[in-house]
């Protein structure tokens, strides 16, 4: 008969002191298993007349932590857990592999008690009930370390994000304060036709910017209270031809500060895609806002979009910047965030890492084509809407 669970057999030795081969026979309730289970009990029942030790039947579906904690795969499993060294048997001749090494078990029994001291075999914790409440406390320190690397990970995130959607932030309150300033000084002069037009598209501007800013500050409530940290998605059809005409007029003052030079190929027959607006409104400010900085005065910048066969709409960000070394292009989508870069040296990547993250929220893929000293392009899919 097998051993019941929680009833440890605790024979003694000839000094009377506490028996040290630890043994837990891990079981299940299959009908297949029932026999072999069967078998290797009668083996041990057979066995502790020749030598007592102490047995515990483990039935795996009441503690998967001792199961997760010996790595089991099978059942039944026999594993030894004291004396070191820890061993675990499996498999359907798990009798034969008892029978190799049972002699050898006994050895390391006679060679422990002959290096230990009462007293330290007392603080080792030779009964069966103190092994299994070591290990369980061995688990849920392992558990505990495992979540707080966890918690960390995520405060690291969080902090990283934070501090890149205040920097995302000063892009569409400088242009919603320009808009703000243009029409205080329009109230100032005599109403013309032509201002009426232009106070509306202001207006359209201001409110369009102070959407953006609404959405940003909702997605730093939301990952401030959010664990696992993921984007709020919003999707619905997008077309991305009206989307990246409107963002373009809005880059005009400082396409023209530089004497940038502007190329476009946005099909008219470009389908819609199936996002949510303001991310990808973000993501496309983002790397427009990249290519300006880092493209020299008189340069050249291009945003295209391309229907894919696979049913993804590919939009690319292109500039005749200093381009970006090869040893960082398959790094610099990563959140490795700086409030102030250092242009000569690290180029792109504070707003690259929410670029990724709100592209992968799309089950798209992001990617850089470079040449040091000629440039670079960005491209990014989305999901076309069907």
């Amino acid at each position: 008969m097998l051993v019941p669970k929680g009833s440890p057999v605790e024979p003694e030795n000839n000094n009377g002191s506490a028996i040290a081969l630890q043994l837990l026979l891990f079981v299940d309730e299959r009908s297949s298993a029932r026999e072999q289970t069967q078998r290797i009990g009668n083996y041990l029942q057979n066995l502790q007349g020749a030598y007592p030790f102490e047995l515990e039947t483990v039935e795996v579906g009441e503690r998967p932590d001792l199961v997760e904690y010996f790595r089991l795969v099978a059942t039944p499993s026999l594993v030894k857990i004291y004396p070191e060294p820890r061993q675990t048997l499996m498999g359907a001749n798990l009798v034969a592999q008892l029978e190799a090494c049972w002699s050898r078990w006994l050895q390391e029994v006679e060679d422990n008690s002959a290096h230990s001291s009462e007293s330290q075999r007392s603080l080792l914790g030779n009964d069966l009930g103190s092994s299994l409440e070591r290990i369980r406390l061995s688990e849920e320190i392992f558990q505990l370390k495992k979540e707080n690397e966890a918690l960390q990970a995520q405060l690291q995130f969080k902090d990283q994000a934070l501090a890149l959607l205040a920097h995302d932030l000063r892009s569409p309150l400088t242009a919603a304060s320009i808009a703000v300033e243009t029409l205080e000084a329009i109230q100032e002069r005599e109403i013309t036709q032509s201002m009426v037009e232009l106070t509306k598209n202001l207006f359209k501007q201001a409110r369009a910017q102070l959407r953006t800013m609404n959405r940003m500050i909702a997605d730093i409530l939301q990952m401030a209270r959010n664990n696992s940290a993921e984007l709020r998605l919003e999707c619905r059809p997008l077309p991305l031809k009206p989307l990246c005409e409107e963002i373009l007029a809005g880059f005009g003052d400082r396409f023209n500060a530089k004497s940038l030079q502007l190329t476009t190929d946005l099909p008219q027959d470009l389908p819609a895609v199936y996002a949510d607006t303001e991310l990808v409104r973000q993501t496309i400010v983002n790397l427009l806002d990249n290519a300006i900085k880092y493209t020299p005065a008189g340069g050249t910048i291009g945003l295209a979009a391309l229907h894919r066969t696979s049913g993804k709409v590919q939009v690319s960000v292109e500039d005749t910047g200093p381009g970006i070394p090869e040893e960082k292009r398959d790094r610099i989508f990563e959140g490795h965030f700086r409030l102030e870069r250092d242009e000569a040296k690290d180029g792109y990547g504070l707003g690259l890492a929410l670029c990724r993250k709100v592209v992968r929220a799309h089950y798209g893929q992001i990617w850089v084509d470079s040449t040091s000293g000629e440039g670079s392009c960005f491209n990014f899919t989305l999901p076309v809407y069907r």
